[in-house]
């Protein structure tokens, strides 16, 4: 088990330590973000705007302006909770490269309730033209699409989790942005996985084995630019596919692989996500369960997919 924040804090650290431009914005969650560490190491590259989260985008957008590349970091609840007219204006419009990380997105952020849970920053930042959207799985492909980011110019919003998960991949996975990742051959159908659903998305497959089901497992790590070509190989090779996702179904994972088939080679599709409702306080795994994110979610609506066809 290990923390999304934590590789980010290393990723950045490894990245300043290259590239003198890597310049990382907080407001007031540093701390807990872990990208105090940056500051620790490089504070004349850490500028701490205090709880002004707009006027964080527009500082960064300044930066880029300048010739620095801004890696901006607080909650999900915050950015793009509160300044989407400024991330759109200031960054995406003028395709400055900012990269936006995002932490505690999703219902797993637990006991902080319904107002920090955000569901509906995927489907916004989807929407947004120009802006990449990544959703790492596990702490090494944090680490690894942080990187990634690095490397191409332009916006990006990329979505960590607040609780320690398993990991999934090795210290060094190779991932490329846009280009999804198959964990799992299978031929009954495909289970299309983002963030922390794609551990149980695993879980399901490993369930769905010993039922005589084989279910190909993917990691869409990249939300956009989707990788289509793979999608559409999954659906003609299995014929039908469930998604997993930690954020509204409305605009999310489900919406954007369904747009895909759609228009390539439609097949059944199946969701799993929050159904277009606030979350609430509780615990990690308790509001999994609650909101039908969990891998026995998963192998329900496999069998019920496979079962119809």
């Amino acid at each position: 088990m290990s923390a999304m924040r934590d590789a980010l804090a290393e990723a950045l650290l490894e990245l300043g330590a290259k590239d003198p431009r890597i310049v990382v914005l907080g407001a007031d969650t540093s701390v807990s973000i872990k990208t105090s560490l940056f500051a620790d190491r490089y504070p004349d590259r850490f500028f701490n705007v205090g709880i002004a989260e707009a006027n964080m985008i527009g500082i960064a957008a300044g930066l880029a302006l300048a010739g620095k590349i801004p890696y901006v970091s607080t909650y999900s609840a915050f950015v793009p909770g509160k300044c989407l007219d400024q991330i759109r204006n200031a960054i995406a419009y003028p395709n400055l490269d900012v990269k936006i990380v995002s932490s505690h997105g999703g219902v797993s952020v637990g006991p902080d309730g319904a107002s920090h849970q955000t569901v509906e920053d995927v489907a916004a930042m989807r929407a947004i033209p120009r802006m990449r959207v990544l959703i790492p799985a596990d702490a090494p492909a944090t680490k690894a699409l942080i990187e990634e980011s690095w490397k191409i110019s332009g916006p990006f919003y990329i979505r960590l989790a607040r609780p320690s998960v398993p990991e999934i991949y090795s210290a060094r996975p190779h991932l490329k942005i846009g280009h999804a990742k198959v964990l799992k051959e299978g031929t009954d159908l495909a289970i299309v996985a983002c963030g922390v659903m794609v551990n149980e998305a695993l879980e399901a497959g490993e369930a769905l084995a010993k039922e005589k089901i084989s279910a190909e497992v993917v990691d869409s790590h990249t939300l956009k630019p989707l990788d289509a070509e793979t999608i559409t190989s999954v659906a003609r090779k299995t014929g039908g596919i469930v998604t997993a996702e930690e954020q509204n179904i409305i605009g999310g994972l489900g919406s954007a692989v369904a747009e895909v088939v759609s228009g390539s080679y439609p097949v059944p599709i199946s969701m799993i996500g929050v159904r277009d409702t606030f979350g609430e306080s509780g615990e990690y795994k308790e509001l999994m369960a609650k909101y039908g994110l969990t891998s026995k979610d998963i192998v329900k609506a496999a069998k019920k997919l496979v079962e119809a066809r």
